[in-house]
Formats: structure tokens, C-alpha cells, sequence
């Protein structure tokens, strides 16, 4: 992604999403000439921790070149408790709506891309629009939280034996059940509903295996979702 900024760019401003201490919250990064998109990025850190530079403030100022507005997400770590991250990116979105206006964003081209774990958050927001549904953060509660379109880049998708394991033991703890495994294996919850996708993994990646980019396409291919998959060497 590189380290460019250009002179004269916004300063990033910072954003919690509630007003508790152990919040969620956000980074908007603003382009000097906007397009009218944004884009919610979604950190990897196999749901421990958050790679803020390479997968977040980076790809803010390379989104930003594009003139698409980069908002980078520091979700709350699960824990064992999915719905945390969940309601976390559901409530940037809904910000971003709420503030459209004034980031010169288009309120229907609110994207989310996420990485590895965070790929997993982002295929979440795709296809669980409706299950945390948070109507604590002030303002936005009402505004839609499903994005209208989003990139998973070599995301966690199924929480089985093709799980990264860390993701899976933070996200869900360390017995799921098989309704849990069900419930947030996001190729599994893919509807005519679920948003445009674009897929980007790599054949050999040892970590995230690329049969979950696989599974999610094809769950998508089949319900007619306009969708792509790049399998990248590394």
C-alpha cells in the first residue's frame, strides 16, 4: 500500500463509538477530492489483536489516492463473544451514513474491506446485517448497517476445520457448539440480500487456507450476487 501522503491531506480525525470506555472506534481518513465512496477497513489480528498499520492506515491513504474515503476500524477484540466486533463494524457504518453529508460520501456506496480476521468481520457485516443490531450508538441507530458492497482479502470465512484456529478460539471460545460453528460460518448465511463481493487470496497461504474464499464465492455465485475471486501466488 505504501506510506504516501500527499501534502495538503486532511488531517485523520478519531471517533468512539459510544461514549463508554470500552468502546469500539474509528480513524477517518478523507481524500482530497472525494468520489463519493467510503470504505470501513477491517484490521486482521486473528480476533487478538489488530495489525493497524499494513491493514488499516495503509490501505486508508491507498484508498484515499482513489478519492474513496478510508475509515479505519479498531473493533473490540471478542473474547469470545462475536457480537462485540460485530456491533462495532455495524455501528461505523452507520456512521458513516449518519455523516455522509459532511465527509462527502454517498450514503449507498458504503463499502467494507477487511483482512484476514477482519475479512471474516466484513463477510459478517455482508450477511448478518440484522443480528447484533446495537441501538445504543446515539444518532446512527436507525440508519442501515449492511454494507453495500465489500473486499475480503485472505478472509477467515468458515468457523470448521477450515478455521484458522486462534480466530476461531477468540471469536467463539474454546467449545463451540456446531449452532455457533453454523452460525458464523458466513458462507453458510449468504442470501439473494448479501452485497457485491470481491475476493483476493493467495493459492499457498498456509495460514488462512483459500477454500474459505472458495466456499464463500461459491455460496454467492449461487444465489446470482455479482461476485469475484482472485487466487493470487504469493
Amino acid at each position: 500500500w505504501g506510506h504516501h501522503k500527499a501534502v495538503g491531506q486532511p488531517v485523520p480525525e478519531r471517533f468512539a463509538l459510544e461514549a463508554a470506555d470500552d468502546s469500539g472506534c474509528i480513524t477517518v481518513y478523507q481524500p482530497r477530492h472525494s468520489n463519493g465512496a467510503a470504505m470501513v477497513i477491517c484490521p486482521g489480528g486473528g480476533y487478538g489483536g489488530l495489525v493497524l498499520d499494513a491493514e488499516g492506515q495503509q490501505v486508508a491513504h491507498w484508498l484515499n489516492r482513489h478519492g474513496i474515503l478510508g475509515v479505519v476500524l479498531e473493533y473490540r477484540c471478542p473474547h469470545g463473544q462475536p457480537n462485540r466486533p460485530l456491533a462495532d463494524v455495524q455501528a461505523a457504518i452507520r456512521l458513516v451514513r449518519q455523516r455522509a453529508a459532511e465527509w462527502g460520501v454517498r450514503t449507498n456506496q458504503v463499502g467494507v474491506i477487511g483482512f484476514s480476521a477482519g475479512g471474516h468481520l466484513a463477510s459478517m457485516a455482508a450477511t448478518l446485517p440484522d443480528l447484533a443490531v446495537p441501538d445504543r450508538y446515539a444518532g446512527a441507530g436507525c440508519l442501515p448497517s449492511r454494507p453495500d458492497f465489500v473486499v475480503l482479502v485472505y478472509p477467515v470465512i468458515c468457523m470448521d476445520v477450515l478455521a484458522d484456529a486462534g480466530s476461531r478460539l477468540n471469536l467463539l471460545g474454546p467449545d463451540p457448539s456446531p449452532e455457533q460453528i453454523a452460525a458464523y460460518s458466513t458462507d453458510r448465511r449468504v442470501t439473494r440480500n448479501t452485497p457485491p463481493a470481491f475476493l483476493v487470496h493467495a493459492r499457498d497461504d498456509a495460514v488462512v487456507v483459500p477454500e474459505n474464499s472458495r466456499k464463500f464465492h461459491a455460496s454467492l455465485q449461487a444465489q446470482g450476487i455479482p461476485s469475484a475471486y482472485l487466487q493470487m501466488e504469493s
